[in-house]
C-alpha cells in the first residue's frame, strides 16, 4: 500500500491513473526481468537548443 501512496504523490495525486497504473499496466510487466523503457534521443529543439528525449515503455 505505501508504494501505490508513493506513486499518487508523485503524479499528483491522479488516483485514476495511478489505480490504471497498478492494475492494467504493472501486470504486464511481471515477469519480464529489466529493460522497462528505451530512451531515444532526438536531438535539439530549435527555439532553445534544448537536448530532447523520448521515453518508450517496452
Amino acid at each position: 500500500m505505501s508504494r501505490r501512496r508513493f506513486v499518487v504523490s508523485k503524479l499528483s495525486n491522479r488516483k485514476k491513473e495511478t489505480e490504471k497504473l497498478f492494475k492494467v499496466i504493472a501486470p504486464k510487466y511481471i515477469d519480464k526481468k529489466g529493460g522497462y523503457t528505451r530512451i531515444l534521443k532526438l536531438g535539439v529543439r530549435k527555439s532553445d537548443s534544448t537536448k530532447m528525449a523520448l521515453i518508450e515503455f517496452t
